[in-house]
């Protein structure tokens, strides 16, 4: 889709726009768009950002509420205020001035999964350090008297298959860069979590002066290191997109050697590449590419490190 409005004369932004906004449709993964990844009350929530190389300007919204075009919302940040990124039921507000409808974001496969979740004892969920014990019961919690803190559970149980975001950079013919990404966010999360997706520089960044880097995987670990601006930092000093990407995941694997998640990266003149962080259940990583020298939008697979 967003190889197409590149071919009609579309901008890089109208392409992030589309391409993201289409995934949100079909609802990829159940990672993006309404349906999936009901948080702790079972409620959908969504994330997404856009980001325009040549001005710099990012548009976002987190915890958007009953809004199905996240993206398109935050495309609307850009083009009608001069802030970056607006939240929870303000960025829903924003989104009906705007002229998207309200539209109830929840599912009968969404239901399905929360209910599954509450008869699992909540298992597993995002909470540490609380009684009663968050390992066994669903709450609610508060914090206890006296705090003794315990080795955080593995992150892999709960992360490979609840992750997922679609995050895409657009290099146009003259070298423009535009970069975004859409999210459902983590499945059971903690109401009010923003991830990674949103956040310029961590989930996504453009920048036409070195290329553009978009991140997918555990957010709550990867915005930390904002690994998808480190990436671009690299790609401007000269490195190759693939070690671009691989240099930011060894960087985080030094403080999280069990994280889920992978980057991809694209300079200005076109070339491209991926890293992921290896873990059981995840060594490969797939994304795909459009490009005037392929045919067909043709995916790719690097093996993780």
């Amino acid at each position: 889709t967003a190889w197409r409005v590149l071919e009609l004369g579309g901008s890089e932004l109208d392409a992030v726009e589309r391409g993201c906004g289409q995934c949100e449709i079909d609802q990829c993964d159940g990672s993006v768009g309404y349906g999936g990844s009901p948080d702790e009350s079972g409620e959908t929530t969504l994330d997404a950002m856009i980001m325009d190389g040549n001005t710099m300007e990012v548009g976002a919204v987190a915890d958007l509420r009953r809004v199905k075009n996240a993206i398109g919302v935050a495309r609307k940040v850009i083009e009608y205020t001069k802030h970056t990124l607006l939240v929870g039921e303000s960025a829903s507000l924003f989104a009906v001035r705007m002229g998207f409808p309200y539209e109830d974001l929840t599912t009968h496969k969404s239901l399905s999964l929360y209910s599954t979740w509450l008869n699992q004892s909540c298992q597993p969920n995002y909470w540490k350090n609380v009684v009663p014990d968050s390992s066994k019961s669903c709450g609610p919690y508060k914090r206890p008297e006296k705090v003794t803190c315990k080795e955080e559970q593995t992150i892999l149980q709960r992360s490979v298959d609840n992750h997922d975001t679609i995050g895409m950079v657009v290099i146009g013919e003259r070298g423009t860069v535009a970069s975004g990404t859409s999210t459902n966010g983590a499945v059971h999360k903690i109401p009010g979590r923003v991830g990674d997706s949103p956040i310029a520089g961590a989930g996504s960044y453009a920048d036409s002066t070195a290329g553009g880097a978009a991140a997918t995987g555990d957010g709550d670990i990867m915005m930390r290191f904002l690994p998808s601006y480190q990436a671009v930092e690299y790609m401007r000093m000269g490195t190759d997109p693939t070690v671009a990407c691989q240099k930011v995941i060894s960087r985080i694997q030094k403080y999280a050697p069990k994280f889920f998640g992978a980057v991809i990266c694209a300079n200005t003149t076109g070339s491209y590449g991926a890293a992921c962080n290896k873990i059981p259940g995840f060594t490969q990583f797939h994304f795909m590419v459009s490009s005037p020298l392929l045919n067909q939008p043709t995916e790719q697979v690097v093996d993780c490190i």
